[in-house]
């Protein structure tokens, strides 16, 4: 996390600097900018990063006066060092994020949504947004010709579960692997179940988003996404 958002800074720096071209560098930064975001959402962090396009950076640095190098390195510096030292004193949660941009993003959006719910529908919001982290996590590992549905029935795009209960099935087969088969199924088929629970509560919500998680990270060590570096 430091380190991505040391790459921002450093580059917010160089083309306020007569280094990297904005036109060159500004999508890539942008691609950053948006999985750092994710990143903070998911660890219950606030952005303040200003800038998600280098040209509305250029436009600032014009507009209000920074007209020397340094001037811009002093401000850059400014905007980096808190959030850098908020990722510190923070630096583990539940879920950290898997990699997979629109599972780790819908996971994140979940979570501010939480946050900020106070009835039914909001819960009820949650739920999607778990089914639609599901959905996009079966995109990523569910392969057709490697795991076979378990019923026979051809899984369509948006079955998760058929898709993911075969994922689970093949790549967790062995007598070694039950108890983490058993518990990957369990909180699969709780995500599920909560998702379209018409009268959800924040308890129902919230234990939705943590069952979605769940999944999530059991995947990603699955794949070798948690192995240490």
């Amino acid at each position: 996390m430091l380190t991505a958002l040391d790459g921002l800074r450093a580059t917010m720096v160089s083309v306020a600097t007569g280094g990297a071209d904005i036109k060159v560098v500004n999508a890539s930064f942008h691609e950053r900018y948006e999985n750092v975001a994710a990143a903070l959402a998911v660890r219950g962090i606030e952005n303040t990063l200003p800038f998600s396009d280098l040209w509305e950076w250029y436009g600032h640095w014009r507009a209000d006066g920074l007209t020397t190098y340094q001037s811009r390195r002093n401000y850059v510096s400014g905007v980096f060092k808190p959030i850098a030292a908020r990722v510190r004193s923070a630096p583990g949660t539940a879920f950290e994020p898997t990699g997979w941009e629109r599972v780790d993003r819908t996971v994140a959006k979940a979570r501010i949504r939480l946050a900020a719910a106070t009835g039914e529908e909001d819960y009820q919001g949650i739920g999607l947004l778990g089914r639609e982290a599901l959905i996009s996590l079966a995109d990523v590992v569910w392969k057709a010709d490697r795991h076979p549905s378990l019923d026979g029935v051809a899984p369509s795009p948006t079955d998760a579960k058929r898709r993911l209960e075969a994922y689970i099935a093949v790549e967790l087969a062995t007598n070694a692997n039950e108890q983490a088969r058993k518990h990957a199924r369990a909180a699969l088929d709780l995500a599920v179940g909560l998702q379209h629970k018409r009268s959800a509560t924040w308890r129902d919500a919230a234990m939705c988003l943590e069952a979605t998680a769940s999944v999530a990270n059991l995947v990603a060590i699955i794949e070798g996404r948690r192995d240490p570096s």
